[in-house]
């Protein structure tokens, strides 16, 4: 199911905003029934002897104009508000059990992880590296130049497991001996909560870990 971050203070600071929105629009209604009341009062008194200037008629004719144009578009906007929210749930309940593909670390509960490798194009030699959760290198191993996705078994060298936790994956890349740098490794994981976070969707994968729609580079069921 998705949802929308419910931070206790965040809460409060949108229930104030949206009562002082509430009162704003109260405010502007009133002060356009006033103004209704006090033209039509004004143009059925007006003494017929001295009757009002017709130049000074329509301007007060423009100005309840504006104030009546006023009142409709703040009806438009409110009601944009609400189908654009309505909107934003359906589009963030699209992401929630999908399995999105990026470069985000993995969650490792001891079953072993598919990962796919982004080769330098230059590289004919390549080196898979395991980092724990603390930056710290556990493991570096050899991989075909020419593969699309290595079987990560989270095993070390003498076949024990490493411990249950997150590891982040990186590709070194070697020409003629001479080391190309590192490239990313991206994995899919599926998506468990969707939210809205500054005006972005954050998405939260298998295990807690948050990463941007915008760095989801494939998804699927």
């Amino acid at each position: 199911m998705s949802t929308i971050n419910t931070n206790p203070a965040m809460s409060s600071a949108l229930a104030a905003r949206q009562a002082d929105e509430s009162a704003g629009q109260a405010t502007l209604n009133s002060d356009f029934q006033t103004f209704l009341e006090m033209l039509t009062a004004q143009a059925t008194n007006q003494d017929p002897l001295n009757p009002m200037e017709s130049s000074e008629y329509a301007s007060q004719l423009a100005s309840f104009s504006s104030v009546e144009q006023q009142v409709k578009t703040n009806d438009l906007l409110a009601a944009f508000g609400e189908q654009l929210g309505a909107s934003t749930l359906s589009q963030l309940s699209n992401w929630v059990g999908m399995e999105a593909r990026s470069t985000a670390p993995v969650t490792f509960d001891g079953t072993p992880q598919t990962l796919h490798p982004l080769l330098a194009t230059q590289a004919d030699q390549a080196y898979l590296i395991a980092y724990d959760e603390n930056g710290e290198e556990v493991q570096r191993q050899q991989i075909d130049i020419d593969t699309e996705s290595v079987q990560w078994a989270g095993v070390d060298d003498t076949g024990a497991p490493f411990e249950n936790g997150t590891y982040r994956f990186e590709i070194e890349n070697f020409a003629n001996g001479e080391s190309l740098g590192t490239s990313p490794v991206e994995t899919y994981q599926r998506v468990e909560e969707a939210q809205m976070l500054d005006g972005q969707i954050a998405l939260i994968l298998e295990g807690g870990q948050p990463i941007f729609s915008t760095d989801v580079v494939a998804i699927r069921e």
